[in-house]
């Protein structure tokens, strides 16, 4: 097969089909068998959740969630949405213990969806009129937020989601309030910000592995499984075609490089 039939597009679509086939292969064969929950390794910044729930109660301070500034219909939406799933958790968690959760959003977007995971929460508990509208609120500024917390003197704080300097902003209102803070960041330039300000943190792809730990939930381990399996093969690949190339042999370059 001469060089010139390779364009790149072969390597992509080959990798398409492995990709495919691993994700159909773990929802579909191993969806099936009942035991095949994956079990995701532990996550410290999840399990402290409860605990800084526990710590706003007997304080008797009101708790704080942020989701981040990605809207929606963006690169990072996905970001906001795995934010928001834990947000649910936590909000179940408030309810059942009692405490105050006031959540904030930058993104016009967001707002909708919060209120109703904020009163599912409350509905689903039997507690329907405990619900308070104004829990859920949308600032237009940042320092808006963090002057918030400084007010409600806020016990713990929850940063997740796609964050540019407010990782920093709302990390450091949180410690000045004498918070608990437990983030999670998309945004890999804002890893430094987070893990220096904040007690627990979850990190890159974490915020998405974040709803199956909490879940349990089959589909969802399973899809974390073959991700973790295609960067097994990514990996291998990138190792087969690292000795290949050294020693002249350039086809899977020619494959996947064009």
């Amino acid at each position: 097969m001469s060089i010139a039939f390779y364009s790149g597009r072969e390597g992509v679509l080959l990798m398409t089909a492995i990709i495919f086939a691993i994700i159909l292969y773990q929802l579909v064969v191993e969806g099936e068998r009942k035991k095949s929950v994956k079990r995701i390794r532990l996550l410290p910044p999840v399990e402290a959740i409860p605990e800084a729930v526990g710590r706003s109660v007997e304080m008797g301070r009101p708790m704080h969630f942020n989701p981040g500034n990605a809207r929606l219909n963006t690169t990072y939406g996905p970001a906001t949405l795995a934010a928001l799933s834990v947000l649910q958790y936590i909000a179940r968690l408030a309810v059942r213990d009692g405490a105050r959760l006031i959540v904030t959003c930058q993104q016009a977007d967001a707002y909708p969806l919060e209120y109703e995971i904020m009163r599912e929460a409350y509905v689903s508990a039997g507690q329907p009129e405990m619900f308070r509208e104004d829990d859920v609120r949308y600032y237009a500024q940042i320092k808006a937020v963090a002057g918030m917390m400084q007010r409600e003197h806020v016990a713990a704080n929850f940063i997740m989601g796609k964050f540019d300097h407010e990782s920093l902003v709302l990390a450091e209102a949180g410690a000045q309030a004498g918070a608990v803070n437990i983030g999670g960041v998309a945004k890999i330039s804002q890893v430094p910000f987070m893990l220096a300000c904040c007690d627990y943190c979850l990190l890159g792809e974490e915020m998405f592995a974040a709803s199956a730990y909490i879940t349990k939930d089959s589909v969802q381990t399973n899809i974390i499984a073959g991700q973790d399996y295609i960067k097994f093969v990514l990996i291998g690949l990138s190792i087969l075609g690292t000795l290949l190339s050294t020693a002249g042999i350039m086809t899977l370059t020619r494959i996947f490089g064009g």
